[in-house]
């Protein structure tokens, strides 16, 4: 089956990107300048990045709230229209999170976009139903401390839309769903601009001095930011609670998909969860590596990369429910062990 390709593919290529699969879709993992120093600018400045290969799913009229909220764990009750929500989609016989899902609530009150993760659009539309709309636009997430001032002077609008709220601004007299969302740690906004004017938009941006990034740099941020990715911290098998989210499900809610499941572990407790790792040197701990106490074999790296920001590796890993921050572990990175400490998350900012 040919790769998906983003409506932004052509500006990636003239910009010299490596392009990698990605959930069926070629993205560009990083720049010419490399993936650190994307990272850097991103926690330092504002960067953009081509998220075009995540689902959108349309769900419209006066049963879309109720759909989404008797399927999915979290509580639109929460919030409103022209807000977002992050919240999971659980398998009903034993909670294993589908998918980890952001919700944009319109400001029209009955349309929501269901953003899941590139590979899962299908799965989740065939559980809330829906209209899939990926194709017909692009998404840009512009992300770090200097967002507004990057975004200013080209699209002011977008600029002033606030964390995890949701509106319909114009950029040249074009309509973009933008978002107060991203997936680094730091501010930012992700902005769905209609397909036919998406490299417009990228190139506006480019001119102002933002750094293109690729996946390589948005994996190392949420890394840092201690952000869970599907098909690593989250999937089959793996809950909410193990994760540490049990704070996205709406437990008094009567109906949701996975409830009884979910409830039947809180109630007997977790078997593992996940925590943080700090590792001594620049040699990170990669997904599948053993992580140890006293010798004895504990748990598994669910993610591991260098941190471009704390200058040593760092790691996702389920371990034991028992095992405190500031437990000494061994990490066997390609059999030889890396020493490590279990810490406290996100490993950069809060």
């Amino acid at each position: 089956m040919s790769l998906r390709r983003s409506p932004l593919d052509a500006e990636h290529r003239a910009l010299g990107a490596t392009m990698v699969e990605f959930g069926g879709w070629e993205m560009p993992i990083a720049y010419p300048s490399g993936t650190i120093e994307e990272h850097l600018s991103c926690r330092r400045a504002a960067v953009m990045f081509d998220v075009s290969h995540l689902g959108t799913v349309r769900l419209t009229g006066d049963r879309a709230h109720d759909t989404l909220n008797t399927t999915l764990t979290n509580d639109l009750a929460k919030i409103g229209p022209g807000r977002a929500q992050y919240t999971h989609l659980l398998d009903a016989s034993d909670a294993s999170v589908v998918d980890d899902i952001i919700v944009w609530w319109h400001g029209s009150g009955d349309v929501f976009d269901v953003m899941p993760n590139a590979s899962n659009t299908d799965g989740v539309r065939s559980a809330i139903g829906g209209e899939d709309t990926t194709t017909g636009r692009a998404v840009i997430a512009v992300q770090g401390p200097a967002v507004r001032e990057a975004l200013g002077p080209v699209f002011p609008d977008a600029a002033d839309v606030a964390r995890f709220r949701v509106a319909t601004c114009e950029w040249n007299g074009v309509p973009c769903v933008v978002a107060g969302t991203g997936y680094t740690g730091e501010r930012g906004v992700e902005i769905a601009v209609p397909a036919e004017h998406a490299a417009a938009l990228w190139r506006a941006l480019l001119d102002t001095g933002l750094v293109p990034a690729g996946l390589g740099a948005r994996d190392t941020l949420r890394l840092e930011a201690a952000l869970p990715l599907h098909g690593h911290e989250l999937g089959p098998g793996i809950t909410s609670l193990q994760a540490g989210l049990g704070w996205v499900v709406a437990w008094d809610k009567p109906s949701f998909l996975g409830r009884e499941a979910a409830l039947a572990e809180r109630a007997a407790g977790v078997r593992r969860r996940l925590r943080g790792v700090a590792t001594e040197g620049r040699r990170p701990a990669r997904a599948g590596c053993v992580v140890s106490i006293d010798g004895a074999g504990v748990g598994e790296v669910t993610s591991g990369n260098y941190s471009p920001v704390l200058g040593h590796g760092i790691a996702l890993a389920f371990l034991p429910p028992e095992v405190e921050e500031g437990t000494p572990v061994s990490v066997d990175v390609r059999g030889k062990p890396v020493a490590g400490e279990v810490v406290a998350t996100p490993f950069v900012g809060r």
